[in-house]
C-alpha cells in the first residue's frame, strides 16, 4: 500500500539489494551505434548535438581549457539519457532522486572551489565584493555571495531532481484516477497524458541542458 504519494519513486525491489538503480546503467546500449562502420541517422544526429555543445561549452569556458568540454558534455549525456529512459514503464528514473543528483553536483562545485581558491585566491576574494560596492554594504554582499556559492550544488541538485519528480508525480496521479472515471472521459485522459509526456521530454531534454551550462559557468568563474 502506499504510504504518501512519493512513495512510488522509492528504490525498492523484491529483493534485498536495490538492483533498481542498475537501470541508470541502461544507457550503455546506446552506445554501440558510434562503433558501426556506415553511421546510421541516429548516430549522425547524435554527434551533431555533441558537436553543437562542444562549442557552446568552449565559448562558456573560455581559451586555455582544451578538454574540458568532454566533461560537461559527458554529465550532460548521462542526465538526458536517464531522464528519457525514467519515461518509460517500470523503469526507475534516478534523476530523481537527490541522492543521484547530489552525487553528481557536489564533486564539480567541490573541485572548482578547490582550483580556484589554490591558484586564483586573490580573483576569488575580490569575487566576493561586486564591482561598484559602497564600503558600507561590503561585509553584507561578502555574507550574501558566500552563502550564494555554498548553496550551488543544492540548488543543482534541487533543481534537477524536483522538475524530474513534479512531472513524473501528475502523471502518477492521473493514470491512478482511470478506473475511477466515466469511459466517456478516457480518451480525454489518454490525450492528457500524451500532452505531459510531451512536456516531461522537453522537460528532459532543458533540464540535462540547465544542469551541464550552470556546472561550466561555476567552472568559469573560477578560472
Amino acid at each position: 500500500m502506499m504510504v504518501n504519494l512519493f512513495s512510488s519513486f522509492d528504490p525498492s525491489t523484491s529483493l534485498y539489494l536495490p538492483l533498481n538503480w542498475l537501470s541508470m546503467s541502461l544507457w550503455m546500449i546506446f552506445i554501440p551505434y558510434s562503433f558501426w562502420l556506415i553511421p546510421n541517422r541516429s548516430s549522425s544526429f547524435w554527434k551533431k548535438i555533441l558537436i553543437t555543445l562542444h562549442k557552446e561549452f568552449k565559448t562558456l569556458l573560455g581559451p586555455g581549457t582544451r578538454g574540458s568540454t568532454l566533461m560537461f558534455i559527458s554529465m550532460f549525456s548521462l542526465i538526458l539519457y536517464n531522464n528519457f529512459l525514467g519515461l518509460f514503464p517500470y523503469i526507475f528514473t534516478g534523476t530523481s532522486h537527490l541522492v543521484m543528483t547530489l552525487t553528481l553536483a557536489l564533486p564539480f562545485w567541490l573541485s572548482f572551489m578547490i582550483y580556484g581558491w589554490i591558484n586564483n585566491t586573490i580573483y576569488m576574494l575580490a569575487h566576493l565584493v561586486p564591482q561598484g560596492t559602497p564600503p558600507l554594504l561590503m561585509p553584507f554582499m561578502v555574507c550574501i555571495e558566500t552563502i550564494s556559492n555554498i548553496i550551488r550544488p543544492g540548488t543543482l541538485a534541487i533543481r534537477l531532481a524536483a522538475n524530474m519528480i513534479a512531472g513524473h508525480l501528475l502523471m502518477t496521479l492521473l493514470g491512478n484516477t482511470g478506473p475511477m472515471i466515466p469511459f466517456s472521459m478516457i480518451f480525454l485522459l489518454l490525450f492528457t497524458q500524451i500532452l505531459l509526456l510531451i512536456l516531461e521530454s522537453a522537460v528532459a531534454i532543458i533540464q540535462s541542458y540547465v544542469f551541464a551550462v550552470l556546472s561550466s559557468l561555476y567552472s568559469s568563474e573560477v578560472t
